[in-house]
């Protein structure tokens, strides 16, 4: 049911809708309306063609950003993972569109442009060159540390068993922006954000995925994680799940975004050594 359609009432019809919103999104699913689930739903309301879309800070976001990623990368010109977020490499893209199409080079999607864009679409389905790139192996080159973050107590002692590794305890209080900006900034490896619920139990893996494209890497980073775990005999139920939440988003690497019940420190070392094992592994291997 279309929210513009339910009053001005949060009815258990209001919270379906935002669950399923939620849940088509890749945001946990709560039923609550809080700062990310509001910021993706006026993102959502952008088509293309309704405003000028360039490089800018902060950066410009919505749907009409990710459709745009979608017909740049159907034509070839990679402008990175379709994330919504109109970043560098979405500025690079669109420029070399233009340069091919001998419009004025200025990364700005003008109403020319986006003729231009459409007029060459192929329609359909089609292989996006970003995907393509990962899947042959050529991801963007990373070459920094692996970045560590989180408010839990598995964090340090992950962190512990890693080379290269790039924690700091005191970041624990860190927003999902900062930590983001520390990493992209330092070309990291990999990012490993580390959270503990209290409010289930059991072992959630994250990789980014959202409803245009998914991050191979990440998925194959999870599920090496979650098959170490399995073997290493720890008695929790494991999920590894695709996901748009904040930190998978904003980060331009592979991230792994980890989940887990409180456990005792015995636990938690058991835990760590094998989710570090296996990070190690796929990273360093």
């Amino acid at each position: 049911m279309p929210l513009d359609n339910l009053g001005d009432t949060f009815s258990d019809a209001t919270q379906a809708s935002v669950e399923a919103f939620q849940r088509s999104r890749g945001l946990a699913i709560t039923g609550v309306v809080d700062e990310t689930t509001w910021s993706r739903l006026l993102e959502a309301g952008w088509r293309l063609g309704d405003r000028l879309l360039y490089l800018v800070k902060p950066y410009l976001r919505g749907d009409d950003v990710a459709e745009l990623q979608v017909l740049l990368s159907q034509l070839g010109f990679d402008p990175g993972r379709v994330d919504g977020v109109f970043g560098p490499l979405l500025d690079r893209a669109l420029s070399e569109f233009q340069r091919n199409c001998a419009l004025e080079t200025n990364g700005t999607l003008t109403q020319r442009t986006l003729n231009e864009l459409r007029r060459f679409s192929p329609g359909g389905d089609r292989t996006l060159v970003n995907e393509a790139r990962d899947g042959a192996g050529f991801g963007q080159p990373q070459h920094g540390p692996l970045v560590v973050w989180g408010p839990s107590p598995l964090a340090p002692v992950i962190a512990r068993h890693l080379p290269n590794v790039d924690f700091d305890p005191s970041r624990a209080g860190w927003t999902v922006e900062q930590v983001a900006a520390h990493a992209n900034a330092a070309g990291a490896l990999g990012v490993i954000s580390v959270s503990q619920q209290s409010d289930w139990s059991g072992l959630h893996l994250h990789y980014w995925a959202s409803y245009h494209s998914y991050s191979r890497r990440g998925e194959q980073l999870a599920s090496t994680v979650a098959n170490a775990v399995s073997r290493d005999d720890v008695a929790m139920r494991i999920e590894v799940t695709g996901m748009a939440l904040p930190i998978l988003r904003e980060t331009q690497m592979t991230t792994l975004h980890v989940e887990h019940a409180a456990m005792t420190p015995e636990e938690s070392g058991h835990l760590a050594k094998a989710v570090s094992q296996a990070i190690r592994d796929f990273f360093h291997s």
